[in-house]
């Protein structure tokens, strides 16, 4: 087994130098907070809580004691200044990087320009970024985002653009969402804020798990940087995994002459990277002497050579007790069974398995006459003849059945006939990583993929037989699959783009658009794993055994609520949800947004919406244009102003009218 670390594993620049500033202000008994985690490393982060560094959420939280430590995330422009107005003692250990792209949104949105940040908005970085934007801003995680936000904003993708990136976002969904804005913004100022040591370790990472069995991805769970790297790594080399210390090895997965790759996060120490490596190669040592001996069933010809065997016989149960049975050989000798000798399942009563009068075929291990016994076995027998059947199956490639009556180190071990037979972990469930508990005493199905005929080892597969049946069921499902089918299904995995149900035998992808009616940002929102919902059939492409899903319902499109409930000319009350020099956007119902032009603010002159609205100010329009096609809604605020007027001035006449009379 060979094992590669890759040279850019561990500390970047940035988190190598924020750690340093605090562990330099402990060394000299300095009390220490930082602003929310100072890494995305829980392990770190307790070693220095044990140093007694304090996290706080804000600067008010700060002791007066106290020396506030700002990580290598930055922090938005209104926290900066509430520690300059509270007078708190303050490093900053804001990433350089991290500070260039501060300096750059602020410069342009100052002028006026619409920020877009690649990157995800949740992440303290991006929060950091945005605090730095005076202007309409957006954020986008992914190129699909993008695409579809510029096409469902126009005026955001005809505005005056400034692009920034956050600098661990990862390289290739960059080099998509650059073409989308040359090709759909060609005015866009576009800045690549990208980290050089983020591109290193992103391009090293793949080229290692392009050439690896099986790639250990170190970091913490919640950080970017390294679940960009596990998905990278994920895409190249199915045998990927995320782990935070050496006690999450998995070396179940793990087989002789594996190429395991390494690499770690950014705020990965390197004192883990190499506990980590350690464990493996003490670890590695110890899985293969157990693989070269395996716990496997006594070699039945040593067995036979330990015995003073007289054969084969026939014997007919005589009586049974708790701890054995005997039986009678036609033989002056009392043929005694011991319960060890009667089945190999150490679980196995003597009065399950046999009755008064049955007739068994036994193996004679010893006779005694001086006292008159013969030493008898069953489970020899069952076991030779089973092991007959194993060469058989083997050569057959038949399905042959069995009790798990053990979890091992490595996998399972199933009983069949009175042979044991060896089901590796990774052949043992459907899917990898799967809990090997739940087969345990249960009744299995399995192929013989393998066996020793000197040392009576046999090896068996129950995910072969699983996949034959999903096969089976696939092929069913496609003769009978067609367009706008509904099936009840099963979530089987999320991924940020959409999430895997299984219909049946066969799974389908219903796409993050097709969850939800409203934007959202993650499958999560909607359905979690397990969850068992109503989908349809969108697509189908046969040939590539695709199928694509519909999860939300006609009746929930907010466009036809709007068209049934919101008709031109109807008046209602808006939350006002985006400013931009020409116009306000409010929300009108979940999922559907309008504009109200800025010449239709207000009776008075209004020079910039956001003199007279904010984000969040509730306000009444009427809708005074529905385009369905090119999906645009106008409002105005205008128009209820104008009617005020208009309906006093009716009320009057009316009461003119009525004292003439």
């Amino acid at each position: 087994m060979n094992i590669k670390v890759a040279d850019t594993a561990g500390f970047c620049f940035g988190v190598s130098r924020a750690v340093d500033i605090v562990e330099k202000l402990l060394d000299e008994n300095i009390k220490v907070c930082t602003l929310g985690a100072i890494i995305h490393n829980p392990q770190k982060v307790k070693e220095l809580e044990l140093r007694g560094v304090r996290i706080v959420d804000s600067p008010e939280q700060v002791h007066e004691d106290e020396t506030l430590v700002i990580r290598s995330h930055g922090v938005p422009s209104s926290v900066t200044d509430k520690i300059k107005e509270l007078g708190i003692s303050c490093k900053d250990a804001t990433c350089p990087f991290v500070l260039k792209i501060h300096k750059i949104v602020s410069e342009h949105s100052r002028k006026g320009e619409t920020i877009l940040i690649a990157g995800d908005e949740d992440h303290p970085e991006v929060k950091g970024i945005i605090g730095h934007c005076f202007s309409q801003h957006y954020a986008f995680s992914n190129s699909e985002e993008l695409e579809e936000m510029l096409y469902k904003l126009p005026e955001v993708r005809n505005s005056d653009l400034c692009v920034a990136v956050q600098t661990t976002f990862n390289r290739s969904e960059w080099k998509k969402s650059l073409k989308i804005l040359q090709k759909l913004c060609t005015n866009a100022k576009i800045f690549d804020t990208i980290c050089s040591a983020t591109t290193d370790r992103q391009s090293e990472a793949e080229v290692l798990a392009s050439t690896s069995d099986l790639m250990l991805v170190i970091g913490g769970r919640h950080s970017s940087n390294t679940n960009k790297l596990y998905n990278i790594c994920k895409s190249k080399c199915e045998r990927t995994f995320l782990i935070e210390s050496a006690e999450e090895i998995p070396f179940s997965e793990l087989r002789q002459n594996d190429q395991v790759g390494i690499t770690a996060g950014a705020s990965t120490p390197a004192s883990i990277i190499k506990e980590v490596l350690v464990t493996m190669t003490e670890e590695i040592k110890n899985i293969q002497e157990s693989e070269a001996e395996p716990n496997f069933e006594a070699l039945l010809e040593e067995s036979f050579k330990n015995y003073n065997t007289d054969g084969r016989v026939t014997g007919v149960v005589v009586g049974v007790t708790p701890t054995e049975v005997r039986v009678d050989v036609g033989r002056k000798q009392t043929g005694i069974i011991p319960l060890s000798e009667l089945s190999s399942d150490p679980n196995a009563k003597a009065e399950e398995l046999v009755n008064v009068g049955d007739e068994i075929n036994l193996i004679i291990m010893k006779t005694n006459d001086q006292e008159g016994t013969i030493l008898l076995s069953k489970r020899l027998y069952d076991a030779q003849k089973g092991w007959d059947d194993i060469i058989k199956a083997e050569e057959e490639k038949s399905i042959v059945k069995g009790v798990v009556t053990e979890i091992v180190k490595g996998g399972v071990i199933a009983l069949t006939n009175g042979v044991k037979v060896f089901i590796p972990a990774s052949l043992a469930t459907a899917t990898r990583g799967e809990s090997l508990e739940g087969l345990l005493k249960k009744e299995v199905s399995f192929r013989i993929i393998e066996t020793t005929r000197q040392r009576k080892r046999a090896v068996g597969s129950i995910r072969s037989v699983l996949n034959d049946e999903r096969k089976q069921k696939a092929e069913e499902f496609w003769a009978d699959a067609e367009v706008g089918k509904k099936y009840t299904g099963t979530v089987k995995s999320l991924t940020s783009y959409g999430a895997f149900v299984d219909i049946g035998g066969i799974d389908g992808m219903v796409h993050i658009s097709e969850l939800s009616w409203s934007r959202i940002k993650h499958p999560s929102e909607v359905v979690n794993v397990g969850d068992t919902i109503e989908v349809y059939i969108k697509a189908l492409d046969k040939e590539k055994g695709k199928i694509s899903l519909g999860y939300k319902k006609d009746e929930d499109n907010p466009w036809e609520i709007l068209k049934n409930k919101y008709p031109v000319g109807t008046d209602c009350e808006v939350e006002i949800v985006g400013l931009t020099q020409f116009g306000a956007f409010a929300r009108i119902i979940p999922g559907i947004d309008g504009l109200i032009h800025v010449s239709q603010i207000s009776n008075d002159r209004v020079e910039k919406p956001q003199d007279v609205l904010s984000v969040g100010q509730k306000v009444n329009v009427r809708i005074t244009a529905i385009d369905f096609d090119k999906k645009r809604i106008s409002l105005s605020m205008k128009a209820l102003l104008n009617d005020t007027p208009a309906k006093e001035t009716a009320a009057e006449e009316t009461e003119e009218a009525a004292s003439e009379e």
